[in-house]
């Protein structure tokens, strides 16, 4: 007989409907975090960062850059300090980077200052391909010498990386973060076309030159990294996570503007924003950095289209899907990012939305109102988009896997709780 384990299970139950009201803070940005994180790996001086948020990610990364022999002290709540001791080790582990994607970050830092690393491929993800051959192919034309066995990425660079030009044939948030850090100690001028221009990019660059790095060009298209022989310490306070403050905003405009967003990055959302008025939603300023999102009566059907920044977001797809369920009339989005990211479909469909799929296109028409029921976060944004349809709909929803929650939003369970939500955790 085979004896099957059984495992428990951590859900969040939420029972909807109650009224929202209050103040909630946007954290510090988990995708600004991981890669100046990883950047600390550059220099043998102190770096500290302010405003890391509490996310299984970044607790992640922290392991890893123990692992390597970056020593990892925290200040206070948010603040940390890191500092290269010697190195441990120059393999970033299965076990680490199996857990977090963004583990690769640390492959262009460790070639570049130690010449080798060898580094876990990522793997599969739920939400689509992200393959890591735009970083291989730009650091072998940086001179690395590369090998992909057992399931790792072996990389030396013996004579150091050389500057060079380089086209990814597609953006690539992360691999424009890798190479920028790789180029910023190597020997040379490296010039990055089709290059990333999202905020994360351009936080990341502007740390590295506090460091001493020469960069330009950063939320361009084109950046271009002189190399310089060492850089130094420095403190860096992270940007607030627009992912974040775009899930607050769907909230707020659900809730009739009660929810006021502290700490809202409004700068990198402008085109979230021109989709939001064409919803019959305004984001109205009401303090130095505090937004509510005001809704007409009506809320209209609308047609969005994923791409990279600085249109619209594929991390708000399933948020904004959730919205437009309860909006009358048709809406479409169209996924151009990720070719498996509607895994969150059929769970809206669970709590009654009507929504059917034609190739990565989502036609949604509007019902009145959402019920409860048990449902499962399918990826991270997929856990958000759960967690706002909890909290609109009639009754008790039960969402699970809610570790994905934890990867991209902070202390979220206490958010709520302090807007009036009642949501609490339980393991079966």
């Amino acid at each position: 007989m085979i004896n099957i384990r059984e495992e428990t299970v951590e859900f969040l139950e939420i029972e909807g409907r109650k009224t929202l009201k209050g103040v909630v803070h946007v954290s510090g940005a988990k995708n600004a975090a991981l890669p100046l994180m990883a950047a600390t790996l550059l220099t043998d001086e102190a770096i500290i960062l302010n405003n890391i948020p509490y996310l299984l990610d970044v607790f992640t990364m922290k392991s890893l850059l123990e692992h390597i022999g970056i020593e990892v002290t925290e200040l206070e709540k948010g603040k940390f300090l890191f500092r290269f001791s010697e190195v441990n080790s120059l393999e970033a582990p299965y076990e680490l980077v199996s857990k977090m994607r963004a583990s690769i970050l640390v492959l262009g830092a460790m070639l570049a200052r130690f010449h080798q690393a060898k580094v876990a491929l990522p793997g599969g993800c739920s939400i689509g391909t992200r393959p890591v051959d735009f970083h291989l192919t730009a650091l072998k034309k940086m001179g690395a010498q590369i090998k992909v066995e057992h399931g790792y990425i072996y990389a030396k660079a013996p004579d150091g990386l050389k500057g060079t030009v380089i086209e990814f044939p597609k953006k690539t948030v992360t691999g424009t973060e890798n190479i920028m850090m790789a180029a910023s100690i190597a020997e040379g001028k490296t010039v990055l076309k089709n290059a990333a221009k999202e905020p994360e990019v351009v936080d990341l660059a502007n740390m590295l030159k506090k460091m001493g790095a020469q960069i330009e060009g950063e939320g361009t298209d084109t950046i271009v990294i002189t190399g310089v022989k060492r850089l130094k310490g420095t403190e860096h306070t992270i940007i607030p996570d627009r992912i974040e403050a775009g899930t607050f905003a769907v909230l707020s405009a659900l809730f009739d503007g009660n929810i006021i967003i502290e700490n809202y990055p409004y700068q990198y959302l402008k085109y979230v924003h021109n989709i939001l008025e064409k919803i019959g939603v305004t984001m109205v300023q009401v303090g130095r950095n505090s937004f509510v999102a005001k809704r007409l009566k009506t809320l209209y059907p609308a047609k969005i289209e994923t791409r990279e920044y600085p249109f619209f977001p594929t991390d708000l797809q399933a948020q904004f899907m959730t919205l437009l369920s309860v909006v009358e009339g048709v809406s479409t989005i169209r996924e151009n990012i990720f070719e498996n990211r509607f895994m969150h479909v059929p769970e809206l469909r669970r709590l009654g939305a009507n929504i059917k799929i034609n190739n990565r296109t989502a036609v949604i028409s509007g019902v009145k109102k959402l019920t409860g029921a048990p449902v499962k976060a399918t990826d991270l944004r997929a856990s958000a988009a759960m967690v706002i349809a909890g909290l609109i709909a009639e009754g008790t929803t039960r969402i699970y896997n809610i570790y994905h929650l934890d990867r991209g939003y902070e202390d979220i369970d206490s958010k709520l709780r302090t807007l009036g939500a009642e949501v609490s955790r339980g393991v079966e």
